[in-house]
């Protein structure tokens, strides 16, 4: 997909810029919102189909990015993907690319390759290697318009993103090149005990419980972790592969190797519980902001305290699309 008109700063710097290829009419609207962001209860959020996403893009919300980001790569053992990809690619496309750590990353990785990140929010940096282009784009949308085909699809930690995950599948399997693979890294929605008992952290499990009930008021489930490998399934991958996870909130664990990544996961929760809590429970739940603050204070004490013994699940989950089906480089005619 091809862009035509560079976007200036979009928070730490964005090198953005707008896709002209969607025929849906998101170019038009996309250019009076993509940077009158919203602003509220002390955080901002996207202009671009102001809503349609419940979680904010200001700097805090970067920074739990960014470690997330961390996290992820240290659970992989330094990887960034699982799937057995060749190291001949050309064109690669990560979807809700956020801070674009991962396309960035990747692009690093593979110099002779095409990285396009796309995402609601221009807020990527300037400084990306040269084979690394950011896009303003809805991957929601109706149809895909790019103008090549892709050798790998990656996304990560997309849960409130799509209302309609196998839609989503659909249009990547149909946008991958015959054996080319889709990738999603994700982390389950909830929380779990080691001891198997949830009751000694009553308002983590209180928050979970009123996240999904409000996400799935919303439209937008947050806990889909789990059916990333039957979505890919059903949308035609082959080889489907799952790998799951379980990482510690923060050190409790005897494995001291888990120490550093579960210190990140505790950091990347506790910013989690205003990035994931205020829209949903001011917006969805009407709850008022200070019994919001209240609340998020109960859930972050018990985040902090290791004799809780919490953790959550991680889902990596990689399809092949089936070698050939049609030829190379020709879209299909929607």
């Amino acid at each position: 997909m091809m862009a035509d008109q560079p976007f200036g700063d979009g928070g730490r710097g964005s090198g953005v810029e707008l896709s002209s290829g969607d025929e849906s009419g998101f170019e038009e609207s996309a250019r009076s919102s993509v940077f009158e962001f919203r602003e509220e209860n002390g955080r901002t959020y996207h202009g671009v189909k102001d809503g349609a996403y419940l979680l904010p893009n200001d700097w805090a919300e970067q920074d739990r990015l960014e470690i997330l980001h961390q996290l992820f790569t240290k659970l992989l053992e330094g990887k960034l993907y699982l799937a057995p990809i060749s190291h001949d690619l050309h064109q690669v496309l990560d979807v809700g690319t956020g801070t674009g750590a991962w396309a960035i990353d990747f692009g690093d990785q593979f110099a002779s390759a095409n990285v396009q990140g796309i995402d609601l929010s221009p807020i990527q940096p300037t400084s990306v290697p040269p084979n690394v282009i950011f896009y303003v784009e809805d991957a929601e949308g109706d149809h895909w318009s790019y103008k090549t085909k892709f050798d790998l699809i990656h996304c990560r930690a997309l849960c409130g993103v799509f209302a309609n995950w196998p839609k989503f599948y659909a249009q990547a399997y149909k946008n991958l090149q015959p054996g080319g693979y889709m990738e999603t890294q994700d982390y389950a929605c909830q929380i779990y005990s080691n001891s198997n008992n949830m009751g000694m952290a009553p308002n983590c499990a209180k928050w979970m419980q009123e996240l999904e009930s409000a996400s799935t008021e919303h439209g937008k489930t947050l806990n889909i972790a789990h059916k990333h490998r039957k979505w890919m399934i059903d949308a035609g991958f082959e080889d489907v592969t799952e790998t799951i996870r379980n990482v510690p909130i923060g050190e409790w664990t005897e494995n001291s190797d888990l120490h550093e990544i579960g210190q990140l996961l505790r950091s990347q929760m506790k910013l989690a519980t205003t990035s994931f809590t205020l829209a949903h429970y001011s917006r969805i739940l009407k709850y008022n902001i200070e019994s919001i603050h209240v609340f998020m204070a109960y859930v972050n004490k018990e985040l902090s305290d290791d004799a809780l013994q919490l953790y959550m699940r991680f889902h990596f989950v990689y399809g092949r699309k089936p070698m050939g089906l049609q030829p190379e480089n020709q879209m299909q005619q929607d």
